[in-house]
């Protein structure tokens, strides 16, 4: 019987275990670890609450977790609660699939002010992640800046713009409905130090910002390049782009019946956030395209700015013992291999690219790469060796079953109108799971 664990209960490591069921049918036993007590990561913390159909992948995830031969491990955080090395020495091979739930910093003056966030800890906040439940961001200036041009910066443009009743049928936490209900928050501007043929927006999500209760998206007609050149784009990236089209040809009448204006400022790139204990504005110098980067003109202006979110990418959490490359910010690798016996996977492996779906082919193939190199397994004592250890260390674990108490308590408690009120406190979620 050949033991693994799956560090990481998001897409990629449920992509995993299937791989390995796939693999090896009834001949390997799976443990899938997870800091929290709830899993699939991303798809509950990441995804944006007013998209459940996106979510619904994880009855997917479910069908793997459900499987004799796989089994959630939550409640437990490697490097505290155990170590890599241990792992190691009770598994045939020890899978990273942490993802990168940590935010890129900007590097820019005054980063530190009051009311900067950064996508993660914002995106966090109005998703009920217990590390950002007590953001308290204040939404009662003015205008918002949400600095970047890919689908999380649109989230949260779509989150901070959507009325109450706009969030029906979403799974958004009460503190951040309730908070976003109360905003004073009139004009949200989004920088790009690009252009729209630039921009990593799809679609879909650009789509929906036409088409909001109380916002109008705005875009300067001369920002976009001439019609003709939109042939050379690629069809989604074409489509994105004939959004923004519309949003520029929007008569200025049916601005003016919405209270809430989005802008769209390209060739922007920030250079400074300014203000005195919290942000006030921010500092830009106009750019223009080299060889389809960025390049200054030395051209400045501010903007004023009561808040800031920084949506520029993501980085993995290092673990003790494990090589890191701080430049990409995800673990060094060879192709998914970290060292024998050690492997990695989705962002973990890669770097935060790739849609959730982009995890399952690759883990696929870090499976293939295991199963060349640890044969019939080695007779390591996996699952039954590290419940010796948690028993030991009296490591209150959260297994499936325990999960799906807490989900059902979620559901129970739900406001009219969401499928769920999630917990916040990891303390509520245990006593919920009835292990507290």
């Amino acid at each position: 019987m050949r033991q693994i664990a799956i560090i990481g209960s998001g897409p990629a490591g449920y992509y995993t275990a299937e791989a390995a069921q796939k693999q090896w049918g009834d001949d390997v036993h799976v443990d899938i670890f997870d800091c929290l007590p709830v899993p699939y990561g991303l798809i509950r913390f990441g995804v944006a609450p007013d998209h459940q159909s996106i979510k619904g992948v994880s009855r997917r995830y479910e069908a793997t977790a459900l499987a004799d031969n796989v089994r959630f491990v939550g409640n437990v955080l490697v490097g505290r609660d155990v170590t890599i090395g241990e792992l190691e020495e009770l598994y045939d091979a020890v899978i990273l699939a942490t993802g990168a739930p940590h935010d890129r910093k900007a590097g820019l003056p005054g980063e530190d002010l009051a009311n900067i966030f950064g996508s993660a800890a914002f995106v966090g906040w109005y998703n009920g992640h217990p590390n950002f439940a007590e953001l308290e961001p204040d939404l009662g200036g003015g205008t918002a800046v949400v600095i970047g041009n890919g689908n999380v910066a649109l989230d949260v443009v779509r989150i901070l713009a959507k009325t109450r009743d706009e969030f029906h049928g979403s799974d958004i936490v009460s503190h951040a409905i309730d908070a976003l209900d109360g905003s004073s928050i009139r004009k949200i501007v989004v920088l790009g130090r690009r252009g729209p043929h630039q921009i990593a927006m799809t679609p879909k999500e650009l789509g929906e910002l036409g088409h909001l209760t109380r916002a109008t998206p705005r875009v300067d007609p001369a920002d976009l390049p001439a019609e003709s050149e939109d042939s050379t784009l690629e069809p989604g990236q074409r489509k994105s782009v004939t959004h923004l089209r519309q949003f520029a040809a929007i008569a200025e009448a049916d601005r003016s019946a919405k209270p809430v204006e989005i802008e769209f400022d390209f060739f922007a790139a920030p250079k400074a956030l300014i203000g005195n204990g919290a942000v006030e504005a921010v500092e830009v110098e106009r750019t223009r395209l080299e060889n389809d980067k960025a390049v200054g003109t030395g051209e400045t202006y501010v903007v004023p700015a009561s808040l800031v979110v920084v949506c520029i990418g993501y980085q993995t959490s290092p673990i003790p013992d494990v090589p890191f490359d701080d430049r990409a910010g995800r673990f060094a690798n060879e192709e998914g291999r970290i060292r024998p016996g050690l492997y990695c996977v989705g962002w973990a492996r890669r770097g935060p690219t790739g849609t959730i779906g982009t995890n399952r082919p690759d883990g696929f193939a870090i499976v293939e790469k295991v199963a060349a190199d640890i044969g019939e397994g080695s007779g390591k004592p996996g699952a039954a060796g590290f419940d010796r250890l948690a028993e030991a260390r009296k490591l209150a674990v959260v297994e499936f079953h325990d999960w799906q108490r807490i989900d059902e308590a979620e559901v129970r408690r739900a406001r009219e109108g969401s499928p769920r009120e999630k917990f916040v406190a990891i303390q509520d979620m245990i006593a919920a799971a009835g292990k507290g």
